[in-house]
């Protein structure tokens, strides 16, 4: 069949057609196009009556392209879920974001609910964000937090009592900033009780091989945003930030604990495809 002039700019036309409707979508079809997911998590514990429902947020990136009213509607989603704890796994903004007062109100409703915890990205501050034009240190997001009475865990342990369960929270600072030390928070955890619970939270899921020598149960990880964009069919995530994309999202096993990555709430660049973000629910029993 011959190709005519109008038949190949009509082809061309419709390429391009299709490429502007795959941008469109990517940007304002997926990106705060929320999903909420209950995920059960067994970790052995025996005389356990009821799950802990642990609430996990991530990746929220606060920016031009992720504003405050669409972290307010995954905050509203989230404690709808009616959680028995809020784990927050970094990455509260993109670049040096101003408005901390009204982010601070925004996160507010998360710890009226339940006890909330956090510990920092590698967008929030230090020695990597400073480099990709972000907070030099962690006092803006230390005040972002205070403000929003959520404590920020940078290597250190908090213990809580929900219900008649102790749980042990061991957050570490981020592996890109070469802030991560499990040995430091592990230490000041103490010595571990039989019925006790071990979680801990780490932006990174790459920096997994440094806590193969500490007890713990589960792992809360962000960072990855599920890959961001996903390619169909073969679910392959090539643009997710990690060394081993076996841990991208979802729970997963690893050594006899587990690990769970959520897809996170916000995004860069304002695009998803194939990666809905996440507002993440775990029943740890």
């Amino acid at each position: 069949m011959k190709l005519t002039r109008r038949k190949f700019v009509a082809g061309i036309g419709g390429l391009g057609a299709m490429a502007g409707g795959g941008l469109a979508y990517m940007r304002f079809g997926e990106s705060d196009w929320f999903e909420q997911t209950i995920t059960p998590c067994a970790t052995g514990q025996t005389g356990v009556a009821d799950p802990l429902r642990v609430l996990h947020l991530s990746d929220l990136h606060a920016s031009d392209v992720v504003p405050l009213e669409m972290i307010a509607r995954a905050v509203k989603l989230g404690v709808e879920m009616k959680p028995d704890l809020v784990v927050m796994t970094g990455d509260f903004w993109t670049d040096k974001f101003h408005h901390i007062n009204a982010y601070s109100e925004v996160l507010g409703p998360l710890s009226d609910v339940a006890p909330t915890f956090a510990v920092a990205g590698n967008h929030d501050g230090g020695r990597w964000a400073q480099s990709a034009s972000g907070w030099a240190t962690l006092d803006p997001l230390r005040e972002l937090l205070g403000g929003a009475r959520i404590p920020l865990l940078w290597n250190e342990s908090a213990v809580i009592t929900v219900g008649s369960r102790q749980v042990t929270l061991l957050g570490v600072g981020d592996s890109w900033a070469g802030d991560c030390a499990p040995f430091r928070t592990f230490a000041s955890a103490g010595d571990r009780r039989p019925d006790e619970l071990r979680l801990v939270l780490n932006h990174n899921p790459d920096a997994k091989d440094e806590f193969k020598d500490y007890d713990w149960d589960v792992m809360f990880c962000g960072h990855t945003h599920g890959g961001q964009l996903r390619i169909p069919l073969l679910g392959s995530t090539p643009f997710a930030p990690v060394r081993d994309h076996g841990y991208v999202a979802g729970l997963n096993p690893w050594q006899g604990r587990q690990i769970f990555t959520t897809r996170g709430v916000g995004n860069l660049h304002g695009m998803r495809f194939n990666c809905r973000p996440e507002i993440s629910l775990l029943l740890v029993s």
